[in-house]
């Protein structure tokens, strides 16, 4: 694992539409007056008339983007996740999933990594709205590597897509030779037979650093990568799970509707097996640093160290 080169995923949206800006001449990419922040900005500096700010208006964007996709198009719908998946989750729902149209959604500053924005920002809950949408793919990258490689799985699968972003910095992990991304697919980062801890998004660099203390302590931890939540992989779910025999989700998410709860629909249906799920335990966030709010509620490498060797002791 490399831990020098940081960067953020929303830039990481920002760059990957741009490149493939060139390669796709259909796509196209909405903003709700927040290209600044989504990092469309990139997209709109090398392609402007291919990008459509369409204003403090999200429900509205999705009804446009709609439209373009009946007409070829490739939208991009990009806004903040709390409005993305929350304010404007009818227009996704009936618009977008019930008509299964190719309908791309970014959604950055999602979790509590968005810092003092605060609760009212900081969407916790856009995995199990997106979830609850029938063929909605789900993903959530967990470096700038899987961030580049989502968005152009996106652009090449043929239906909706909700894309999770966030706002903090955050180090490259998929950073191996044999690293390949596809949808539905996750990867094991590191191996293990004493535990799972099967992570997503910025959750998967706090796995790793719990991994490597509980090393220490003499518990081998095998963490899983999981990028696309939906469809979810479960033949790697079942396997790690049948060898470690206990599995730790982790995720800045609810526990409600995320990652582990589909690790849980997987584990309950197929080989049932002690699980402990880390995230926010339905609370709201609060505004602070990203650092702090991730000590806070037990995200960082050291509060997943402390969580999976109470589990497993």
């Amino acid at each position: 694992m490399a831990d020098v080169k940081k960067i953020a995923t929303r830039e990481s949206y920002g760059n990957a539409l741009k490149e493939l800006g060139a390669e796709y001449p259909q796509l196209v990419v909405l903003d709700a007056d927040l290209a600044a922040a989504t990092k469309t900005g990139i997209f709109k500096k090398a392609y402007p008339e291919r990008h459509i700010d369409c204003g403090i208006a999200e429900c509205n964007m999705v009804g446009i983007a709609a439209g373009l996709s009946l007409v070829g198009k490739i939208p991009f719908v990009s806004s903040f996740a709390m409005f993305a998946a929350g304010r404007a989750f009818e227009q996704v729902r009936n618009s977008v999933g019930y008509p299964h149209l190719n309908v791309k959604i970014g959604a950055t500053h999602a979790g509590i990594t968005v810092g003092e924005d605060g609760a009212s920002h900081q969407c916790n809950e856009d995995i199990a709205l997106m979830r609850s949408i029938p063929g909605m793919v789900v993903m959530c990258p967990a470096d700038d590597v899987e961030a580049r490689a989502a968005v152009r799985a996106a652009v090449e699968y043929v239906g909706p897509v909700y894309l999770r972003f966030g706002r903090a910095a955050v180090p490259i992990v998929n950073d191996g030779p044999n690293y390949h991304f596809e949808i539905g697919k996750g990867n094991i980062l590191r191996k293990g037979d004493d535990v799972t801890i099967v992570a997503t998004g910025v959750c998967v660099d706090s796995a790793l650093g719990a991994a490597a203390k509980l090393e220490e302590d003499g518990i081998n931890a095998e963490v899983v990568n999981i990028c696309t939540i939906k469809p979810l992989d479960e033949a790697l779910i079942l396997e790690s799970a049948r060898k470690t025999g206990r599995v730790v989700t982790v995720e800045e998410h609810s526990v409600i509707g995320g990652l582990g709860s589909a690790v849980c629909d997987c584990l309950s249906e197929h080989l049932p097996t002690p699980v402990k799920k880390l995230g926010l335990q339905d609370v709201f966030g609060e505004s602070g640093s990203a650092s702090a709010l991730m000590k806070k509620y037990r995200l960082d490498a050291e509060g997943v160290y402390q969580s999976v060797k109470e589990f497993v002791r």
